[in-house]
């Protein structure tokens, strides 16, 4: 009896692993070691790699052979990574240690991304504002040993819950720099979420790639800002509704006039002297809303009235003026200023008999002729 439990004991310790296979039944799954349990794999195992799938040998911490999906039989030919590192010149016959990871190579989508504090950047119209941003992915394990090595470690069971908190670092690292270079204001960011989306992607490629993963598909769903500024744009933009605010105060104002008719309230004398005061403080609202002051006191006085050419004259042989229309006909009419009387104003080429100017022409005709003699 007791030399029979030897002999089951040993034939325990010693069992070889002879298939070597994963069939996935997780959604979720990235990666799946092949659990070992300290047996070795012998010579000849049998490994088998479904479609969307790629095994990756590893040997005391060091990348061996990477398989694609397929049928193999685990030889020297086939392994001639894990070979050089264990020594095998000649082949092997023994069983041996290595650890398998499965990797899921398929596209995960619909992954959510998102900015856990919000992001500073400064817009062309507001300036400095922070900014809340998220949206989805799809993504999949492009190279198989290097995702092992840069991301996995030795966990046994990876999920892509596991690897979502170090893409999203990377995603929202780069999402200040693709807002800043796009050149977009926020306001003008809900339609330009595709074109924020496809620069978010460029400026990631490459360290997805770092990490043995190909980012397929990007999308930016919500750009937000923090709820003051909100609530100050829907007050900007409650003002451009109204428009003109003279006639929205004249409305108001009638308004509350019609609910206090609605509701002339008790309590007597206070209550009547309240509902006068109330009176005459709209009626004086209603004053100002419709006939707003011509000009704020202490404001800029009007123009002065647009004035007439200015003349000047050659009398006596002396240049006079300048004279206005008022004047002008003064010496028409004291008769120092005569039809043959040359005058020039500003605009003018030359020196220009009066009764040639249409201006100063029209002046003669308002003069009474002379008497006649006798």
């Amino acid at each position: 009896m007791e030399g029979h439990g030897i002999g089951l004991f040993d034939k325990i310790k010693g069992e070889f692993i002879d298939v070597i296979e994963w069939t996935d039944s997780s959604p979720n799954t990235l990666v799946y070691r092949f659990p070992r349990h300290n047996n070795e794999i012998k010579n000849g195992a049998q490994l088998t790699v479904r479609e969307g799938q790629s095994a990756v040998f590893i040997d005391e911490g060091k990348l061996a052979d990477v398989f694609g999906p397929g049928m193999y039989t685990l030889e020297t030919e086939n392994l001639p990574i894990l070979s050089t590192l264990k020594g095998w010149k000649h082949g092997f016959e023994s069983p041996f240690k290595a650890e398998v990871y499965f990797v899921n190579t398929r596209q995960f989508t619909d992954q959510k991304w998102g900015t856990k504090n919000p992001v500073t950047m400064r817009d062309p119209e507001f300036g400095p504002v922070r900014v809340r941003a998220f949206g989805t992915y799809v993504v999949r394990v492009s190279d198989p040993g290097k995702f092992i090595q840069e991301i996995v470690g030795t966990d046994g069971h990876f999920t892509t819950e596991d690897v979502t908190d170090q893409l999203r670092n990377v995603l929202v690292a780069r999402f200040s720099d693709a807002m800043a270079s796009s050149g977009v204001a926020v306001l003008d960011m809900a339609a330009n979420y595709d074109e924020l989306g496809a620069k978010l992607s460029e400026r990631v490629k490459d360290d997805m790639a770092g990490y043995g993963v190909e980012l397929r598909t990007l999308l930016v769903e919500n750009i937000s800002l923090p709820p003051a500024v909100e609530e100050a744009l829907d007050k900007r933009t409650s003002m451009g509704v109204i428009g003109d605010m003279a006639k929205f105060t004249q409305y108001q104002a009638a308004e509350a006039i019609g609910d206090a008719a609605k509701n002339p309230g008790s309590g007597g004398m206070a209550a009547g002297g309240m509902g006068a005061g109330l009176g005459f403080a709209m009626a004086n609202q209603i004053g100002q809303a419709m006939n707003p002051p011509a000009a704020p006191q202490g404001g800029a006085a009007p123009p002065p009235l647009p004035q007439g050419p200015q003349f000047f004259a050659a009398i006596g042989g002396q240049q006079a003026g300048p004279f206005d229309a008022p004047a002008l006909k003064k010496q028409i009419e004291a008769g120092s200023v005569k039809p043959d009387t040359l005058v020039w104003t500003e605009g003018m080429s030359e020196w220009t008999a009066a009764g040639e100017v249409d201006a100063v022409q029209r002046l003669f005709g308002a003069v009474p002729p002379p008497l006649p003699p006798g």
